[in-house]
């Protein structure tokens, strides 16, 4: 379940040495058509890294016919340098391959503010072109970890076809997107506006809604690619929902490996005037640390909830929230509810669900009690 699921799609990750612990870091995902179709989101965050400027280019006319990517380095804040290194480490794989330069996208993960060690660089893109295989997926998911204690992967098949997606993201998580770096496959027949209008879809509801810390990165990447080599054309609304439930198992693996989580926390906001209202109350409570604390320590504390959406504009009657954790009605009518003991928070996974009584729109925020109470030996800290 991966990005070489889907069909047309060989993939390998490899180690250059660009890490000091010796762990995989270079990654290749090659798409071998018969389409080679592309959409792409980044980061909103002014201050982006090189292969973010290069690849919003690349992409720029729908096509691409390869990714590469490194861990070890975001090549950020580097510099027209910087940004020369991204279009070299394109321009090798693009001659390994036989592809256009301008079709291969370039993603960089790592701590900002460092040049890439090139001569180590390229040889790894090399290595990666040398052992790309169908099979491949495992190993460039691996390759792109940073921080991350597992790598990250998921797939569906639905009629034929399949979307298939790896991602990497343990620290920075916050939208716009994450701190992440993802690419999705497919072997479905979908054009480039279709892909591009899907991914949006996507995201929005998956990506884009994951907030561990509140941090926003600058290398933030993710890929949709179309091989086209199922020969099948899904219904839109098909293709929007497989591809949203690989992203949406991406987003909640991102918040499980988060730095020093116990705990991965679904708001649920229902009952909204909008969905941005929704939105917006769900987003305040993800960000409050007495909530956090709260849950660290497994503490229901539905007053917290409240004083987070107090501070909201969001349409709602102060007497007429309701708040449960883990299925409890801990606050009804903005007052006490259900005894508060018979809530269970000694399990990893916690829903929070709150009804703001305003309207019939609802979403969903995934975040997690971010601890920072550990120190990781010799830790990447990266973006």
């Amino acid at each position: 379940m991966s990005v070489t699921l889907p069909q047309g799609f060989s993939a390998a990750g490899t180690t250059a040495g660009l890490k000091a612990s010796g762990r995989p870091d270079v990654a290749v995902v090659a798409n071998l058509g018969p389409s080679q179709a592309a959409a792409a989101v980044f980061t909103t965050n002014r201050v982006f890294a090189a292969p973010v400027k290069w690849s919003r280019e690349a992409v720029a006319d729908g096509q691409l016919a390869a990714v590469v990517l490194n861990s070890g380095g975001a090549n950020a804040c580097t510099g027209a340098a910087g940004y020369a290194d991204s279009v070299a480490t394109a321009s090798r794989l693009a001659d390994r391959l036989g592809a256009v330069v301008d079709n291969i996208a370039v993603c960089s993960t790592g701590l900002i503010g460092v040049r890439l060690p090139m001569d180590k660089l390229l040889p790894g893109v090399d290595a990666a072109c040398d052992s790309l295989s169908t099979d491949g997926g495992a190993g460039a998911a691996e390759a792109i970890m940073t921080t991350d204690t597992v790598s990250k992967q998921a797939g569906v098949t639905v009629d034929g076809w399949s979307v298939g997606g790896m991602a990497k993201g343990a620290g920075m998580l916050a939208p716009g997107l994450a701190t992440m770096l993802v690419v999705l496959t497919t072997d479905a027949v979908v054009d480039a506006a279709a892909l591009d209008g899907a991914l949006r879809r996507a995201c929005r509801v998956s990506f884009d809604r994951a907030d561990s810390d509140g941090c926003m990165s600058t290398n933030d990447t993710v890929i949709l690619m179309s091989s086209g080599a199922s020969g099948v054309t899904p219904e839109p609304a098909a293709f929007v929902d497989a591809l949203t439930d690989v992203c949406v198992d991406l987003a909640r693996q991102l918040i499980a490996d988060a730095e020093g989580a116990s705990h991965e926390i679904s708001i649920d906001v229902v009952g909204a005037a909008s969905e941005r209202d929704a939105e917006v109350v769900g987003r305040e409570i993800a960000r409050s640390n007495l909530f956090k604390c709260a849950i660290f320590g497994g503490d229901p504390n539905w007053g917290r909830v409240l004083s987070a959406i107090g501070v909201t504009d969001a349409a709602f009657d102060a007497d007429d929230l309701d708040v449960s954790f883990n299925g409890v009605k801990v606050c009804r009518g903005g007052q006490i509810g259900e005894d508060r003991s018979l809530v269970d928070l000694s399990g990893r996974q916690v829903r929070v669900t709150v009804d703001l009584h305003a309207g019939s729109d609802s979403a969903t925020i995934l975040t997690n009690d971010l601890t920072y109470d550990y120190v990781k030996e010799n830790a990447e800290y990266s973006t």
